[in-house]
């Protein structure tokens, strides 16, 4: 048997539901493997292919998605051809999400994790490969990090690409420097204030509400893919005045440690995801 692979094929930057720390942002890096027989190029498959289509393939299917399990209690599904709503509670609170359904991975499987989501994926891969090619296997990991890093959540609704969905996330490290040296203890403070959160708009709160005895917050806008609307736990939300990207995350920080100490300077080096992010400095 011949086997082809491509290590650091991509990173799958998404959000999924776990029931115990709720709406999760996530970044996987993917390795593949390929088995089959040699064609008539002598090849398994052409790297130039694994690159383009494949790895196509997989951004469509999970990258900038929320991932749902179709097993989870209380989960209610209402889903026309051009629009998903959702609506669960769990011991962390009420949730509801309605997006259009391109934005949505309703998964088949018990539990949201790197096995079911190789396994969603590799079955996908495999109906496009050509017949030479008899299995796909994906190795999906987080980045090794040193240090502080968080999970977050959000949704850029002024972006063009698919950031502009309400619920995707990203895994990411942080750097924070304080009148040029390296802090750990700032760097450990925001990632446990950016922790398993949701980092919202304050423009696009639609209300704050009383669910259960508990406080939620509901978010909404309309972007260029459709109406997305976003509703859950308070304790869970973070938010700030400004849209969330990577370079205004950043400031946010940055502006924030100045505020405390308007004397020192600090540099802010926020990660989204793996291997990019923005710098921000504040003096």
């Amino acid at each position: 048997m011949n086997r082809l692979f491509v290590q650091n094929l991509t990173v799958i930057d998404f959000s999924y539901f776990d029931a115990q720390r709720g709406i999760m942002g996530e970044s996987w890096i993917v390795d593949i493997e390929l088995q089959g027989e040699l064609d008539d190029q002598g090849m398994v498959f052409d790297f130039g292919d694994v690159k383009k289509q494949i790895k196509q393939l997989i951004d469509t299917e999970v990258d900038h998605r929320f991932v749902i399990s179709t097993q989870l209690k209380n989960l209610s599904i209402e889903q026309s051809q051009h629009k998903v709503r959702l609506n669960w509670d769990s011991q962390l609170g009420h949730f509801e999400h309605e997006s259009p359904t391109d934005s949505v991975v309703l998964l088949d499987a018990k539990t949201v994790n790197t096995k079911s989501i190789s396994k969603h994926l590799e079955d996908k891969i495999l109906d496009v490969l050509p017949s030479n090619v008899t299995g796909v296997t994906l190795k999906l990991y987080e980045e090794q990090i040193e240090g502080a890093y968080y999970h977050y959540s959000h949704g850029l609704k002024k972006h063009l690409g698919n950031c502009q969905r309400i619920v995707h996330g990203h895994r990411s490290k942080i750097e924070i420097f304080e009148n040029h040296k390296r802090s750990s203890e700032l760097e450990d403070y925001w990632s446990a204030c950016f922790r398993n959160i949701y980092i919202g708009t304050k423009e696009d709160v639609k209300k704050v509400l009383d669910i259960n005895g508990k406080e939620h917050t509901s978010f909404c806008y309309t972007a260029q893919q459709g109406r997305f609307k976003l509703t859950l736990p308070s304790k869970r939300v973070h938010i700030i005045d400004t849209d969330s990207t990577v370079e205004l995350i950043a400031a946010y920080i940055a502006d924030q440690c100045l505020a405390k100490h308007p004397n020192n300077h600090y540099l802010v080096k926020a990660y989204e995801g793996v291997g990019k992010g923005a710098i921000a400095e504040r003096k």
